[in-house]
């Protein structure tokens, strides 16, 4: 049966099962393929547990203490039992596959703890050989403790067989197939990514109130976001803005933006995670704190949208000249009618006074997000018994930010 997204309906086990390590009487020889942060510390808990383990990357970083490092993946996977692959996407996956695939034993396990689109791991599970779909929930403190969440897949068989060797990472939670445990990889960081966003937004509306960033991260540890919060404090407080990352803003933003290619559904988190003020873009190396830290958008993008609400709250339509390009139009619908208002119109429809209820009247910002030269806003306005929901477009010219376009629908 299938759900509306098109993936099976899950069927997770209700607990993790209760993990016994296995003893091994010979040495279980384990190649991990990619020795980046996850990869070298999946590489040095297997070694300390007493695996045999070989390790390889593409930048020729050497693997960890008590482990070998082999000089390309055929000498790496050549005699092993499991083949771990902890690399950053599914076209790195397919490209270090190959390359491995006629050095592999017939009775090879290959693990891939890779975060990658549904699609990517269903083609990757379809290829040659026992394979184990198996990304993980956690970071490298986790796999350091032997806490890490496996979600895994497939052949019940293989898993199974690399069975020690996943206990001895963290606890397995079966999965029905591959793209469903890719699927829920995604989904999992989404809701990471979702709680650096509110996390974000919190500390800009702080810093407007004038508040002690010290004191606001006291309070939101007691809250939804504590855990959060408490790992992160050195960061948000800005006591060490170069800690090494343990989780980077690079890897959830390619999460996300898999999630969003995959699901075709809204998802506001694939950018906004990496934007900051006029469209700079953080350092993906860095830990996915420095994205709570981002601050509001430049002043410059929200000049044109003060001179819009003073030209609202004035009457006076010559502060549309400051808000708006020449050549924009305001459109929507008015008396039930489609209009599409150039300036020239849209001003002819401000007497130049205040309207009468001025003083009862209210504007709010609700959003602004900054994508380099162009940025999206939208504004509340309430007026009288008519509330309107203001879209903007604004470019960034010559002259500095404008308003290119407006679109508004009217609730009454």
């Amino acid at each position: 049966m299938k759900s509306r997204g098109g993936l099976p309906h899950l069927r997770l086990s209700q607990a993790p099962r209760r993990r016994t390590l296995t003893r091994m009487t010979t040495p279980h020889t384990v190649a991990v393929l990619g020795l980046g942060r996850m990869g070298t510390a999946i590489a040095a808990r297997l070694a300390g547990r007493g695996f045999d383990v070989v390790g390889w990357t593409r930048s020729g970083r050497h693997a960890p203490k008590a482990a070998r490092t082999a000089a390309g993946p055929g000498k790496a996977v050549a005699e092993a039992d499991t083949v771990i692959l902890a690399l950053f996407d599914g076209p790195a996956c397919r490209t270090v596959l190959d390359d491995a695939r006629d050095a592999l034993r017939p009775d090879t396990v290959v693990v891939n703890t890779a975060t990658v689109a549904p699609a990517e791991a269903a083609e990757l599970a379809r290829g040659p050989g026992s394979y184990v779909h198996a990304p993980v929930l956690g970071s490298v403190p986790e796999v350091a403790a032997g806490a890490l969440r496996i979600l895994a897949a497939e052949d019940a068989d293989a898993r199974a067989r690399v069975r020690p060797v996943l206990d001895a990472l963290g606890d397995v939670r079966p999965v029905r197939d591959a793209a469903t445990a890719a699927a829920l990889k995604l989904v999992a960081n989404h809701s990471l990514a979702g709680a650096v966003l509110a996390l974000r937004d919190t500390l800009r509306q702080a810093d407007a109130l004038g508040l002690p960033r010290a004191d606001v991260v006291d309070v939101l540890e007691l809250g939804q976001l504590g855990s959060l919060v408490a790992r992160k404090r050195d960061v948000l407080t800005g006591a060490a803005p170069t800690a090494p990352a343990d989780f980077t803003v690079g890897a959830p933003a390619k999460d996300m933006a898999l999630l969003a290619d995959g699901s075709g559904a809204p998802l506001r988190s694939a950018a906004g995670l990496t934007d900051a003020p006029a469209g700079a873009r953080l350092d993906p190396a860095a830990d996915i704190a420095v994205a709570a830290t981002a601050p509001a958008a430049d002043d410059a993008v929200l000049e044109p949208l003060r001179a819009y609400v003073r030209g609202h709250a004035t009457g006076d339509p010559a502060h549309f000249v400051d808000a708006f390009l020449p050549t924009a139009h305001v459109e929507g619908l008015r008396d039930g009618e489609f209009v599409s208002w150039s300036l020239d119109e849209y001003r002819a429809l401000f007497p130049g006074r205040p309207a009468p209820d001025e003083p009862a009247r209210r504007r709010r910002l609700d959003a602004v997000d900054v994508h380099g030269s162009v940025a999206t806003a939208t504004m509340t306005l309430r007026h009288g018994a008519d509330t309107f929901t203001d879209v903007f477009l604004l470019v960034r010219t010559g002259a500095g930010w404008r308003i290119a376009n407006k679109a508004y629908h009217r609730h009454t």
